[in-house]
């Protein structure tokens, strides 16, 4: 990553993506990927650039499949498009192993993956539609990369700021990133002083009206 790319990512410390989504929500921005879900009950949220990726039905003869991780660098979220597709993998352990020695912050796929103990064992962050054993060689090849892809009816542009736990992924458009973070720390901020209140015994009902919860990812 460059500097912007770290300066970005650091803006989401200590964030998770209910509040990042509620702000994007609140500033009337899509971005959250329907159907994608992570592939263990990841502790901490991660966050980086996405390295776009887009897969389509093979040729004849078949092309290559995973050749573009090679370009991938340290930091960077992995996003690939395989149109949705459930009946063949476009990742596995080989993937798994190269992206954890090369430091990726994790992998996002429309399909899905396999060998998924490798990538639970290591700890290395997935994001899919599923798991299935089936390989995608000469079914599915490699098309392009970073070009703006499709993930669960979200656009994800080439260095978008990927954010992504154990509820799910969003992602955040690079220009906009400063302000959602901005968005989100507030809404975090209030979220904390409304369970610090019912700590002290108030209600719920109490708490949110007295901090304007229901106001918090209305639209400006």
């Amino acid at each position: 990553m460059n500097t912007e790319d770290k300066d970005l990512v650091a803006l989401f410390e200590g964030l998770d993506t209910p509040g990042v989504s509620d702000a994007m929500d609140k500033l009337g921005l899509p971005g959250q990927c329907l159907g994608i879900a992570p592939l263990a009950n990841y502790a901490k949220t991660v966050v980086g650039p996405a390295f776009t990726v887009r897969y389509v039905p093979t040729s004849n003869p078949p092309g290559t499949a995973g050749d573009f991780i090679d370009d991938v660098a340290e930091g960077d979220f992995v996003v690939i498009d395989n149109g949705g597709r459930t009946d063949c993998t476009v990742w596995g352990d080989i993937m798994t192993q190269v992206a954890g020695t090369q430091k990726f912050a994790g992998t996002v796929i429309d399909g899905v993956c396999r060998d998924v103990m490798k990538a639970i064992s290591d700890g290395y962050p997935m994001f899919t539609r599923g798991r299935y054993m089936r390989t995608g060689k000469d079914r599915v090849e490699f098309l392009e990369a970073n070009v703006p892809v499709s993930i669960g009816s979200a656009r994800v542009r080439p260095r978008d700021i990927v954010v992504a736990d154990a509820n799910g992924v969003v992602v955040v458009p690079r220009e906009r990133a400063r302000e959602v973070a901005e968005a989100a720390q507030k809404i975090e901020a209030v979220e904390r002083q409304v369970r610090d209140e019912i700590s002290k015994g108030k209600t719920l009902k109490e708490a949110r009206a007295a901090l304007g919860y229901h106001t918090l990812q209305r639209k400006a």
